[in-house]
């Protein structure tokens, strides 16, 4: 395979296109579709699913230095196919992308990898757990104790995740819907490590220690084809509950929430209950986004104001978007992540 042919690989599933943010309202054609009643199995479910057009590992973190400074690190492992089914060698049609990043208050880092498949540059395996791009990795002996590891060029991270609570599904068991007209994903969740271990910045290292939230979804049209992009909120409140809530912005929005009790007993919510309104915007890389949000889930007492670390929290990689931490006052305090694609110039 020449250079061309690689790239253009290595580039296509990921870029946007008509359907929707990145693509992802495009027909499913030959891939597998979620179906709901499907029990989801573990470990097996932690691993890739090359069936599926799409399916990312997500990990997000709110961190805090000796000095009481407030940090959000990410760690994604992204796959997309250009065909149904794996393969060996560079005959595979799968394809992989990485993002690291670390959000401090006045600086975002980041770094972007890509890889093919087939050739042992990226890939997931569900036990012992694995996944990796290059030498960024996130490992284990199983999927409640992990070691990270990310880096850019001007910044690192090494650290350890521990999980103090159980996996928790979205929506009927791990099916979670998407739009009123079908679309949906498999999609659960690990909201409850504990995390400690160094970033490596400019100044130099500092220990950090927090808490971590990771995601693992996988689809083959995730969106509608009139969904533009979404708002999503992984809120961790003081009182040890839990939220996760989206947007899906399209021509009528679609809204979706699992409320997670502190002991990891999850009651999910369907379209309308979770409400999210942006209160404040910011510009950022010739995008109007907000920055600072009203969030409610009336059934939980809920009405919170949902605030960005740093406005600049900006993904200025191949398929750009904004995320990072982000603070929470109002009827409960905590913190939290904030991911908003599908914002145009």
């Amino acid at each position: 395979m020449n250079v061309r042919v690689l790239l253009i690989a290595l580039w296509l599933p990921f870029q946007a296109m008509a359907q929707g943010f990145a693509g992802l309202g495009a027909t499913p054609g030959d891939f597998a579709q979620p179906q709901p009643g499907t029990a989801l199995r573990f470990p097996q479910d932690h691993g890739a699913h090359p069936d599926y057009r799409i399916e990312w590992w997500y990990v997000t973190a709110n961190l805090t230095g000796p000095d009481g400074t407030a940090y959000g690190l990410q760690w994604t492992l992204f796959r997309s196919a250009l065909a149904p089914g794996d393969g060996a060698g560079w005959q595979t049609p799968q394809v992989w992308m990485g993002h690291a990043a670390i959000t401090t208050p006045q600086r975002q880092f980041v770094a972007e990898r890509l890889a093919r498949g087939g050739i042992g540059q990226a890939g997931v395996s569900p036990a012992p757990f694995a996944a990796w791009i290059d030498d960024w990795r996130l490992e284990g002996p199983d999927l409640d104790h992990l070691h990270m590891t990310g880096a850019g060029t001007d910044f690192a991270y090494d650290v350890a995740l521990m999980a103090k609570g159980p996996l928790v599904l979205h929506g009927q068991g791990g099916y979670s819907q998407k739009s009123g007209s079908g679309q949906a994903s498999y999609y659960y969740s690990q909201p409850f490590f504990t995390l400690s271990g160094d970033l490596t910045l400019p100044q130099g290292k500092v220990r950090v220690t927090g808490t971590a939230w990771l995601d693992h979804e996988w689809s083959s049209q995730p969106l509608a084809q009139d969904q533009t992009g979404w708002d999503w909120f992984s809120l961790s409140f003081a009182s040890g509950d839990k939220l996760m809530g989206f947007v899906l912005r399209g021509a009528k929005d679609f809204t979706a929430a699992t409320w997670i009790a502190a002991d990891g007993t999850p009651v999910s919510f369907p379209d309308g209950a979770f409400q999210a309104t942006p209160m404040a915007r910011h510009s950022v890389a010739g995008r109007e986004v907000p920055v600072e949000w009203r969030v409610r889930l009336p059934a939980r007492g809920i009405d919170v104001t949902v605030k960005a670390l740093n406005p600049d929290a900006w993904m200025a990689t191949s398929v750009p978007y904004w995320e990072g931490p982000v603070t929470i006052s109002g009827s409960q305090g905590g913190v939290g992540y904030l991911e908003m694609t599908g914002y145009a110039k």
